[in-house]
């Protein structure tokens, strides 16, 4: 019988809780942005994926990460009964505002041990040209 533990909903929430490596949303995608004079780094931490797992695009302005993986965690005694089974599938991303200027050519991407390191640069906003538009006037 499962009796509920003090902090948790259950007494097995306290056994396989953060030691085998469960994580929380918090723990996705977690990024650090720094500005310099050429442009902005992006570190974004993403434990748990693989670079296959991580895709990034960029449309209308918006540079957009996102990440999906499946996983299966098996656990089996001596004699084959589980212990404990538990599956994780998911996906996860994060958009950023980088300018209509910025080219797919410009970001530069690099992944490895688990975090995302991405540079844009900065580009100036081009002005809008003003499209005048006339009334005719007749007479």
């Amino acid at each position: 019988m499962l009796m509920p533990s003090i902090f948790r909903e259950n007494l097995f929430d306290d056994f396989f809780g953060d030691a085998f490596g469960s994580y929380t949303t918090a723990d996705h995608m977690t990024t650090d942005v720094k500005e310099n004079e050429q442009g902005y780094e992006l570190v974004m931490n993403m434990p748990g994926y693989k670079k296959e797992d991580v895709k990034a695009e960029l449309k209308n302005g918006y540079l957009t990460i996102s990440a999906s993986s499946n996983k299966n965690i098996d656990e089996k005694d001596n004699e084959g009964r589980y212990i404990r089974r538990e599956r994780y599938s998911g996906s996860c991303s994060r958009s950023f505002y980088v300018g209509d200027q910025v080219t797919e050519e410009d970001i530069k991407a690099k992944f490895e041990d688990g975090t995302l390191k991405l540079f844009i640069p900065k580009k100036e906003a081009k002005p809008a040209v003003e499209d005048k538009k006339y009334i005719a006037i007749e007479g």
